[in-house]
């Protein structure tokens, strides 16, 4: 009896298997121009991305970071004007790097150079704008953007701004002479605030946890002078 029931399973099991096999046979005759058609457009997308990447992407890449060498050059000569429009020898500026290159990394970068170009030439509202543009992704470009945007704050008289991004400096890496500094200033911008705890507080912030920075070789005097003003 139980040989007959185990025979009936059986059949009844490949029964279903040829049943599913000639349901899938079917599904795939009757939809197979639409199975064909996505078929065609996966490979399509795989191949549109490899030759995207490999073919465009890549070579541009390459030709940005050769197109900006001269204005970094410029740059390190402290030539910001040069650096940003007319770096010589037939190259781009940053400016015309990020107009022309937009989506790669050297277009990128070239935010934050006119960003911090623009700041030494005293253009802040500009070197904000280019700065605000810069997405920063290292250890220590996400401090120094964020410092120069307190810097430029700081040279519209808006102090508070300039507290803001000076703290978003410190927030935004471990680099402890950078850190000291940024806490230097904004005590500082405190001070003219008349906000003279707060000044003290971020004057023994650098005496307390940041003792080999320049900024503590004479931050005594300076926490003397806020304490005397409480």
């Amino acid at each position: 009896m139980a040989r007959r029931r185990n025979k009936k399973k059986k059949e009844e099991t490949l029964v279903d298997l040829v049943e599913a096999r000639d349901q899938a046979q079917s599904f795939v005759e009757k939809n197979q121009t639409a199975i064909f058609g996505g078929l065609v457009a996966f490979v399509l997308i795989i191949g549109g991305l490899f030759a995207y990447t490999y073919m465009y992407k890549a070579p541009r890449e390459l030709e940005s970071q050769e197109q900006m060498r001269q204005a970094q050059f410029q740059f390190e000569r402290d030539s910001f004007a040069l650096a940003l429009t007319n770096p010589g020898g037939g190259y781009g500026g940053f400016l015309d790097i990020i107009d022309n290159y937009g989506g790669t990394k050297a277009a990128n970068l070239a935010n934050y150079y006119a960003g911090i170009s623009y700041l030494n030439l005293g253009q802040y509202e500009a070197a904000i704008s280019y700065l605000e543009d810069f997405k920063a992704s290292d250890s220590v470009l996400p401090i120094t953007k964020y410092g120069a945007m307190a810097a430029a704050y700081g040279e519209f008289q808006d102090f508070d701004n300039a507290i803001k991004y000076y703290n978003k400096a410190i927030s935004a890496g471990n680099n402890e002479f950078l850190i000291a500094y940024y806490h230097k200033n904004i005590g500082l911008l405190y001070e003219k605030q008349g906000n003279f705890a707060e000044s003290k507080k971020h004057f023994e912030e650098i005496k307390t946890n940041f003792p080999n920075s320049s900024e503590s070789n004479d931050i005594d005097k300076f926490i003397a002078r806020v304490a005397a003003k409480l």
